[in-house]
């Protein structure tokens, strides 16, 4: 049972803030869950039910209201209004809710296995370009609104709309174009089984920043961080000046600028190289 007196002799000294702390959590914890079981409670029936008084249950009401995990409405029939003023009754947010153990991976796992089954692995990435779909259309609508003008660019903006959809995402410029990373993947059980999900996603990402991408690394697999990179152009120094030079592209290779005999050259006229002279070709290759 709470105690919301202060002991005589003053105020309590340091060594009891954890206690009482830990405290309000398990009082709190037992508001949200009277209101799981129930449903939407008034202060005075909630503190019936935990035995304290209703004034010491609307210092925890008012501390869940601030952080979302309940919410307060005027509500409430005869029985429950009686004369005056409409009830305030509080309500368990959906924020609230998550609090609590729940089963979607499994569900989704159970759909999964059974699509499988019945449709084999491109059913499986139906379900997953499906599933994705809506995302790729609110971040389009963002990193189109922020007017990007590079690939960088639109994937910071894209980090950005990803963050807001839970996947506490960042981005940043590397040597070889950029680089994004997602800290939180709302389906890390789900795909660890079904790697569709993360290809699909893959996919959405290319398409929203306008480039071929390369996943390097995933939660799913055991890795802390969904690691995505971005190549494109970056400035080199070469010979004094500086230039373009393309990164790991899907697109066909080209010489590259400023090396010696390097000179465009289809695949149906090259020839063997001579002693004279060596064509240099881009074959994917790597910035180091």
């Amino acid at each position: 049972m709470e105690s919301d007196h202060v002991q005589a002799g003053g105020p309590p000294g340091p060594s009891s803030r954890p206690s009482a702390s830990a405290d309000d959590g398990r009082t709190r914890h037992r508001v949200t869950a009277l209101l799981l079981e129930h449903g939407p409670q008034t202060a005075t029936e909630l503190a019936g039910r935990l035995g304290i008084s209703p004034t010491a249950v609307r210092r925890h009401l008012d501390a869940l209201v601030a952080t979302g995990r309940v919410e307060e409405r005027l509500g409430g029939g005869p029985a429950r209004r009686g004369r005056g003023r409409p009830a305030r009754l509080f309500h368990l947010t959906d924020a609230g809710r998550s609090d609590f153990p729940h089963a979607y991976d499994d569900l989704a796992l159970t759909a999964l296995r059974y699509v499988a089954a019945s449709g084999g692995p491109d059913a499986v990435r139906a379900v997953a370009e499906a599933q994705l779909s809506g995302l790729e259309q609110r971040c389009s609508t963002a990193v189109e609104h922020a007017a990007a003008t590079g690939t960088v660019d639109r994937a910071q903006v894209l980090a950005t709309a990803l963050t807001a959809e839970g996947y506490a995402a960042s981005a940043s410029a590397i040597s070889s174009g950029g680089q994004l990373c997602q800290h939180h993947c709302p389906v890390a059980h789900v795909a660890a089984e079904f790697p569709q999900l993360c290809e699909a996603e893959t996919a959405v990402i290319g398409r929203l920043v306008g480039t071929h991408v390369q996943r390097l690394a995933t939660i799913a697999h055991g890795d802390g961080v969904c690691t995505t990179h971005i190549p494109g152009p970056i400035r080199v120094g070469a010979g004094g000046r500086d230039h373009i030079r393309a990164g790991n592209r899907s697109t066909p290779a080209r010489p590259v600028p400023g090396e010696r005999g390097a000179r465009p050259t289809t695949a149906t006229t090259r020839t063997a190289p001579s002693t004279s002279s060596t064509h240099t070709f881009d074959r994917e290759r790597t910035p180091v």
